[in-house]
């Protein structure tokens, strides 16, 4: 998008509420922070290769968590279950989520949550500039798919997937 065509009358809230039409599964990626482990409620997530094996997605650069991502190593991305929408809504508040999180530990150190309808483990692959946002593609070294039903996100509203 051109300076010029967002200078030029381009409506942002009609481009979110058209964005908002194509419905996307919701995440919950976690990594280590500062000060603990920590996560964020994203549906920037996408499958990008599968040789190698490589996935996507994108923290806003205005996010107070934003360089704690960018600069992981290693981050856990959770496909959320139906059954984590308050999860999700916690992990959108605050870095932390809510105090009885059960946080488990991966072989490296990178913290994650279960539950989930299914679970990426990650290292960093690359990183790149995406407006507003900043892509992290990651490696996927190991996961996990349990069936549970997946927590979906449309038209503003989360909505229960299909499984």
């Amino acid at each position: 998008m051109s300076e010029t065509l967002l200078h030029s009358g381009f409506d942002e809230r009609k481009f979110r509420d058209a964005l908002g039409a194509y419905t996307t599964g919701i995440t919950i990626v976690t990594c280590n922070g500062p000060e603990g482990p920590m996560g964020i409620t994203a549906n920037s997530f996408s499958s990008l290769s599968l040789d190698p094996p490589l996935v996507l997605w994108s923290p806003a650069k205005s996010s107070r968590r934003h360089d704690a991502f960018v600069n992981a190593s290693e981050f856990a991305i959770h496909i959320a279950s139906y059954d984590q929408m308050d999860l999700c809504s916690e992990f959108s508040k605050s870095a932390y989520g809510p105090a009885e999180v059960s946080w488990e530990w991966s072989d490296k150190g990178c913290p994650y949550i279960n539950g989930s309808s299914a679970r990426f483990m990650c290292s960093k692959y690359a990183k790149y500039d995406g407006g507003d946002h900043t892509i992290i593609v990651g490696l996927v070294v190991d996961f996990i798919h349990n069936g549970e039903v997946p927590l979906a996100f449309s038209s503003g509203k989360y909505i229960r997937g299909i499984s």
